[in-house]
């Protein structure tokens, strides 16, 4: 598979879980208070992991680059 569709499949599969997550604790049976804070905690913890993912690609890409430039 190319490195354009394995991340086109990767970012589906992500979108596709945030979303089903998002939607599950939306309609989980909890107080309003409740849900919005762990709606709020759920937002943090996936931008961190966004951010990893991102530092991640972008070492991955400067590695490639240094690789192709040899």
């Amino acid at each position: 598979m190319s490195d354009s569709r394995t991340s086109d499949v990767l970012t589906a599969f992500v979108i596709g879980g945030l979303v089903g997550a998002l939607v599950g604790i939306l309609f989980a049976p909890a107080a309003g208070k409740v849900t919005r804070e762990r709606v709020g905690d759920w937002i943090d913890e996936k931008k961190e992991s966004a951010k990893e993912t991102i530092e991640k690609l972008e070492d991955e890409i400067k590695k490639k680059k240094e690789q192709l430039a040899k």
